[in-house]
């Protein structure tokens, strides 16, 4: 999918704000909190073809100091996620198309994520990916509640 504009009246424009965000093991479905039970986050669909998100840990830590340490920084890099770009719909389908991304890896990828709109809930899921922490494939699930 290339990016380009929506078509009008896109019912996944507009600004959501994260609700959960599961990491579901392929294996054997093991599901966790990836970021803590109450994640914080928006991710954006606007009207023009651009997009963003940013989540992190509700508990992250505070620095000391406003320029925080090496060790606060790479601890601070690691709860949360930022990104933005242009983005293309399709049916159930949306590829996030990074232009800068707080992950350099990202930044000129695109990103395939599965959806599901039910009324003011969006489900979003990301397709397999290898996990950081252990090494197993999974996926990522982020339900988002529409921002009225």
């Amino acid at each position: 999918m290339r990016p380009g504009k929506p078509l009008p009246g896109s019912p996944v424009i507009g600004t959501w704000r994260l609700r959960s965000y599961v990491r579901e093991r392929i294996s054997d479905g093991h599901r966790h909190n990836q970021f803590g039970e109450a994640p914080i986050g928006y991710i954006g669909y606007a009207a023009d073809g651009r997009m963003y998100a940013i989540f992190t840990r509700n508990d992250r830590i505070v620095p000391r100091d406003v320029v925080p340490t090496d060790q606060e920084g790479a601890e601070l890099l690691s709860t949360m996620v930022a990104y933005a770009g242009t983005f293309s719909l399709g049916r159930n389908i949306v590829v996030h198309h990074i232009d800068t991304s707080w992950n350099q890896a990202w930044t000129g990828t695109d990103q395939v994520r599965y959806f599901m709109l039910e009324g003011d809930k969006l489900t979003v899921t990301t397709a397999p990916y290898r996990s950081y922490l252990d090494g197993s494939m999974g996926r990522s699930i982020l339900v988002w509640n529409r921002i009225k």
